[in-house]
């Protein structure tokens, strides 16, 4: 695929008439092109043309990100490096906002496009007009051979061009070698749903390996069960399962964009109960959509974005709420994708919920029983998959996955049941539900339906496993995965402060980091995090730098609630008194007045520790976890309560900073 609008040696560039090369961007932009654009790329052309004519080498304009939905403006293959240039043009000032996107531009190469993981990487801001810049001052790259933004003018880029290729050495980079590397990228879920909905396919924003792979196999027996199931009038359930961060989302939201089409009945909803989830997607999707088309010099309301936003991504209680309006008439969508169906609420829960929210007392259905109703008020086909996490049920009333296999065989025995093989692995709790199965007509068990690859973080699979051995108190085995990860940097401390400091070392460009912390650890005040405090979700996970009530500002926290689902490129884990390790198990705790209270009921505990479980896996890049010390003047806090969790973490090898 070509990712760039044009592209060719330095030599021919320099040959090449301005109107040709420009013809040939305009060519190969498909939507309208607005003057300033176009002025943009001729003075961009011209800059060049008195800058590169000392060089050899390979020249890309508009080089296509699809994980961030952008383009760089210029790369340069020059000698053995490649630089990513951002211009801004008539600028006379360097924006933070524009130091981050050339970096990110930077980090996106050199993490996932193939052949520039070992490449010198050079990421350049000019500021055309930009005055006053100072001696010029080229530090060496970092460790991973990338350097920091360089900052220039229109006139000193030739003199940036030979200061970084004076300090660098190595082979040239070969054009094709690089050209033919694979982009194999790891997105967020925002960013995935981003690119998703602005038209890129599932196979421009993920790996190509065999994570990858599989990703598509689901994909594609999703679709196929879709297909069979309206051609031969059929209704039919799939479940889905995966570890966590394997792409269970990404299936869902690419499944819900494929497979929306009014005209031919094939319309699709991704429905979830995680609240702040849904509020983030909707928000950003309808972000980036304003943005493009006020780049495109069109003009549109955001309400009107938003609306056609919420029609494919909706909270499943407000998909819930339109089914009880009239409960004979069908949903408008054939095909639902429910996210963590293993939250679902019991009967006891629903009905509880009917009774006191809704006025509907008496009310007989679980809610995985209720949606299968929704759906089957259809008379021609409809299609239900759920999408199935493993040990993540963090709320009172989950009913887990069981409670779906329950409802069909006792209400609705002629749909059809496609499953996953690894439904019958522990951690999702199927049980005997799954025996009930067998008498069924159709039952479809297929390996496809399994996300084995963890994708969340591109720089080690195995950080839940990691996850799942610390909190199974697994030492040995958790020893030698984390002697394995090296590349994921996971580090310990007693300092809140020392904490925030390693946490911004490591993030560079507009990397996400945040604090996050159990909604029980309430005696973590003194240190200036209070679960207590409301944070806005879309705003802690969306908003830039400037904004005080973003993750960036270290301030506000995120509790489990509000994370589940997403990710953070970094993450600082603070652990309080609430989950303690000791010699014979963990011991749960809930602060509740002016103590300390066990925790003694089984559903709470496994909620504790679910908890905990997705703490210590939203990081993509690497974390720091901190368990502070005990003070001796405050009973609630005593060293007791933390100093065996730090031993117990400093045992299993992660180093202490």
């Amino acid at each position: 695929m070509k990712r760039e609008y044009y592209s060719d040696s330095i030599e021919e560039f320099l040959k090449t008439s301005s109107e040709t090369i420009l013809g040939k961007l305009a060519q190969s932009n498909s939507f309208s092109l607005e003057q300033s654009q176009r002025d943009a790329w001729l003075i961009e052309i011209e800059i060049l043309r008195k800058t590169l004519s000392p060089y050899s080498g390979t020249i890309y304009f508009e080089y296509t990100i699809p994980r961030m939905g952008q383009r760089i403006d210029v790369i340069l293959l020059i000698g053995p490096v490649l630089f990513v240039l951002e211009f801004k043009i008539g600028e006379k000032d360097f924006r933070s906002s524009a130091k981050d996107q050339v970096w990110d531009y930077a980090l996106d190469l050199k993490n996932f496009h193939e052949s520039s993981h070992q490449q010198l990487v050079a990421p350049i801001l000019i500021a055309t007009e930009a005055s006053d810049l100072g001696a010029l001052n080229i530090t060496a790259p970092r460790n991973d051979q990338l350097f920091d933004p360089i900052l220039t003018n229109a006139e000193r880029l030739g003199d940036v061009l030979k200061a970084v290729l004076g300090v660098t050495s190595g082979h040239t980079i070969d054009r094709l070698s690089w050209e033919s590397g694979r982009y194999s990228p790891t997105p967020t879920i925002v960013e995935a749903a981003t690119a998703l909905y602005s038209g890129h396919s599932v196979g421009e924003i993920s790996r190509s390996d065999a994570g990858a792979v599989n990703l598509h196999q689901t994909s594609d027996a999703i679709s196929t069960i879709i297909r069979s199931s309206k051609e031969q009038s059929r209704k039919s359930i799939c479940f889905v399962t995966g570890v966590p961060g394997a792409g269970k989302t990404l299936v869902g939201l690419n499944t819900a964009i494929t497979h929306i089409d009014k005209t031919s009945e094939l319309y699709s909803v991704y429905l979830s109960g995680n609240g702040p989830l849904v509020k983030i997607l909707c928000e950003a999707l309808t972000r980036d959509k304003v943005q493009q088309e006020k780049s495109c010099g069109h003009k549109i309301k955001k309400g009107e974005v938003y609306r056609e936003v919420k029609m494919f991504i909706q909270n499943v209680h407000h998909f819930r709420d339109e089914c009880l309006t009239d409960d004979r008439k069908p949903p408008i969508e054939h095909v639902v994708l429910f996210d963590e169906a293993q939250r679902a609420w019991n009967l006891e829960q629903t009905a509880k919920f009917m009774k006191n929210k809704k006025h509907r007392p008496g009310f007989s259905l679980s809610e995985p029983e209720f949606l299968i109703s929704c759906l089957d008020r259809h008379r021609d086909w409809a299609v239900i998959v759920c999408l199935v996490g493993g040990g993540q049920e963090i709320n009172t009333g989950e009913a887990g996955i069981g409670e779906w296999i329950t409802a069909l065989n006792r209400s609705y025995p002629e749909w059809d049941v496609y499953v996953s093989r690894h439904l019958t692995d522990s951690e999702y709790a199927a049980g005997v539900a799954l025996e009930l199965l067998k008498s069924r007509k159709i039952v479809v068990f297929q390996d496809e339906l399994h996300l084995a690859v963890s994708m969340r973080s591109f720089r080690a699979e195995n950080v839940s496993l990691l996850v799942k051995q610390l909190l199974d108190r697994d030492i040995s085995n958790a020893r030698r995965t984390l002697d394995s990860i090296k590349q994921y940097p996971i580090v310990i401390t007693r300092s809140v402060n020392k904490a925030k400091r390693w946490i911004k070392d490591k993030a560079r460009g507009s990397e996400r980091y945040g604090i996050i912390v159990s909604s029980n650890a309430q005696r973590l005040k003194p240190h200036a995090i209070d679960v207590k405090t409301p944070m806005n979700p879309v705003h802690w996970f969306l908003d830039g730098k400037e904004d005080i009530r973003s993750s960036y500002y270290l301030e506000d926290v995120a509790t489990e609630f509000s994370v589940q689902g997403l990710e953070l490129d970094w993450a600082c884990v603070a652990w309080d008194g609430d989950f303690r390790y000791s010699r014979d198990a963990w011991e749960h705790w809930s602060f509740c007045g002016d103590r300390w209270n066990r925790i003694h009921k089984a559903e709470r505990r496994q909620y504790q520790k679910n908890a905990y479980r997705v703490l210590l896996t939203r990081a993509r890049q690497g974390m720091v976890i901190v368990v502070p010390e005990g003070d001796p003047e405050d009973p609630t806090r005593s060293a007791g309560y933390y100093d065996p969790t730090y031993g117990y973490l400093k045992s299993i090898g992660f180093g202490e900073i």
